[in-house]
């Protein structure tokens, strides 16, 4: 192993029990398949604000601003090591909030919602797809701060509690 990490970020954006997914199309790294509402890699003067990113990343794809959604929290942490390199995912979460249109389009790839129950049935990212599995059963009960590493069988989930 070289050492090489890429750090990512992605929003889930909720409206009740929906959630809005991207199909991305012509990525460097995700392609072809449904991940988060919007996200990407980190810039240099984000790599110690994930929140900083994923805010940057929502508003360059989604034309969205902090002020329209609510209850922005970071959830997952998520660790895979994959072509040589460890990938380590913040996945937030947040609600659209109820004056901002459900219309949205993104400059990476098409927008649906989707309802919770039927994440499972859809091709996405091995690191997104366990951790919405995860999600969808247990995290979205709670406010718990998971970290997660995840292979191809699967994925195992901690609480990541303060010390």
């Amino acid at each position: 192993m070289n050492g090489k990490l890429r750090n990512m970020t992605a929003i889930y954006l909720l409206k009740g029990d929906n959630v809005l997914l991207l199909y991305k199309e012509g990525g460097r790294v995700v392609n072809n398949v449904w991940t988060g509402s919007a996200g990407g890699h980190f810039e240099k003067e984000e790599l110690n604000d994930a929140k900083a990113c994923v805010l940057r990343e929502m508003n360059e794809e989604l034309g969205l601003y902090p002020e329209d959604i609510d209850g922005l929290a970071l959830r997952y942490v998520v660790l895979r090591r994959t072509k040589g390199e460890i990938r380590q995912n913040y996945y937030f979460f947040a609600e659209l909030k109820d004056s901002v249109d459900v219309n949205l389009s993104s400059n990476e790839g098409a927008c649906k919602w989707f309802s919770l129950n039927e994440i499972s049935t859809l091709e996405m990212p091995l690191s997104a797809k366990w951790m919405m599995e995860h999600y969808c059963k247990e995290g979205r009960l709670t406010n718990t701060l998971y970290v997660g590493v995840t292979g191809p069988d699967g994925a195992r989930f901690y609480e990541l509690q303060e010390s």
